[in-house]
């Protein structure tokens, strides 16, 4: 039993940075977990994609939120990812292969505290899934990605926590620290949308209206 256990046990480690045989067992529960997929189809349909949009997801990990957006998008539009781990790459690329031979998805490898050239944007809309609480320095990285948003372009971040005991209140309590982040990166109109799994998926959206940022109080 202490085997299977510290088997269990490394697995779940592999969730935040899957490498090798674990990463790849990690992925592959991701992938195939139904409230993974239902959580992340629900991210992606809150964003609204229109077929013209450029839209960049942050830690994609096995691919399926990419999935569903490279399916709303259309030729004059374009999926962007970037995740830090290449386990999660080849899985997404795989699942994408069909999207990506089209040419309406591009995969990166890489990490959301260097972005790399190719995604300076202007983005129509962005999204974090499960990947925030991993940032360093979050105020300043979502005040990146404004910048890279065109005006009006909207952000999605979601979280469904995974600590020992989360309840609505522990999911309620990471929207509100979402969006404080949010409005001292200098998004505006923020709003939260939970679905109801166990425990929520809470989702806060925002819009980046440039004069409003320029008019924010700078955070120390």
């Amino acid at each position: 039993m202490s085997v299977k256990r510290s088997i269990l046990a490394a697995i779940v480690r592999q969730f935040h940075h899957p490498r090798g045989a674990a990463g790849n067992v990690a992925g592959w529960v991701m992938a195939h977990r139904a409230s993974n997929r239902r959580r992340n189809s629900w991210v992606a349909a809150l964003l609204d994609v229109q077929p013209t949009d450029r839209v960049l997801e942050i830690g994609f990990g096995p691919g399926l939120a990419i999935a569903e957006l490279g399916r709303r998008v259309g030729p004059l539009g374009h999926v962007y990812g970037i995740d830090h781990s290449d386990v999660m790459l080849r899985q997404a690329t795989k699942r994408n292969a069909a999207a990506i031979q089209a040419g309406r998805v591009t995969l990166i490898l890489g990490t959301v505290d260097q972005l790399p050239p190719a995604l300076d944007g202007p983005f129509d809309a962005v999204l974090a899934v499960n990947s925030l609480g991993f940032w360093t320095a979050p105020v300043e990285r979502l005040d990146e990605l404004r910048r890279r948003l065109s005006p009006g372009g909207r952000i999605a971040i979601a979280s469904q926590p995974r600590c020992p005991g989360a309840t609505r209140s522990t999911s309620l309590e990471a929207a509100r620290t979402i969006t404080d982040l949010l409005q001292d990166a200098g998004f505006a109109e923020t709003r939260t949308e939970i679905l109801d799994l166990d425990p929520p998926v809470v989702c806060v959206l925002a819009v980046n209206h440039p004069d409003a940022a320029r008019g924010r109080p700078r955070t120390s």
